[in-house]
């Protein structure tokens, strides 16, 4: 399928951190704010044998879709997320979250400390903060245990599934841009309808 995709970053690396788990610890609330309008569109591909389409995407899409091309370390960490996801017993749908979380968080990258550009402590795919008590440097900045540690949180979440994408991320990660995950909600499920069988 030719499809015209526009790379934009919604945020550059400075604001990385502040998009996500800067704020973060283990679950708990958040304040609102305004949804960051992408110009680009990823096309869910959810008819690979073994994917339940509804199960990628059961509540729709908010707002418009951002997307990114991917290079090789960054879908190593999206196959690292979907065996953390199937290692936790969780579907999907789990993934999904998981994925376009650290869509918004680090671009899919092991991001360790950004020094001046990040006066926070957050690290890894999810920008997850050791003095949250997310774990050590070490262990959010390992792709397996970070995913398990995220979805952890998402479990402890009483009606995630039911929730859409983004507020469950938000309830998760505690950003001080709750809104910013809905964008990567396509290409999260593509990536996942593309991967969870391979």
């Amino acid at each position: 399928m030719n499809t015209t995709i526009l790379r934009k970053s919604v945020l550059g690396i400075a604001g990385l951190a502040f998009a996500g788990g800067v704020f973060a610890g283990p679950v708990t609330e958040a304040h609102a704010a305004p949804a960051v309008e992408a110009k680009s569109v990823a096309v869910v591909q959810a008819d690979k044998p073994g994917v339940d389409k509804d199960k990628l995407i059961p509540h729709g899409v908010q707002g418009k879709q951002s997307h990114i091309d991917l290079g090789d370390e960054q879908t190593a960490n999206v196959k690292a997320i979907i065996a953390a996801t199937k290692k936790s017993g969780m579907d999907e749908r789990a993934a999904v979250v998981a994925i376009a979380t650290a869509l918004q968080e680090s671009k899919l990258e092991n991001l360790g400390h950004l020094g001046e550009r990040n006066d926070h402590d957050s690290q890894g795919l999810f920008q997850q903060r050791p003095s949250s008590g997310w774990g050590t440097v070490e262990q959010i900045t390992d792709p397996e245990y970070s995913t398990m540690a995220f979805l952890k949180g998402l479990k402890q979440v009483d009606g995630w599934k039911d929730m859409p994408l983004t507020k469950a991320a938000q309830t998760v990660q505690v950003s001080a841009y709750p809104d910013h995950y809905a964008q990567w909600e396509k290409q999260a499920a593509d990536l996942v309808a593309k991967h969870w069988n391979s």
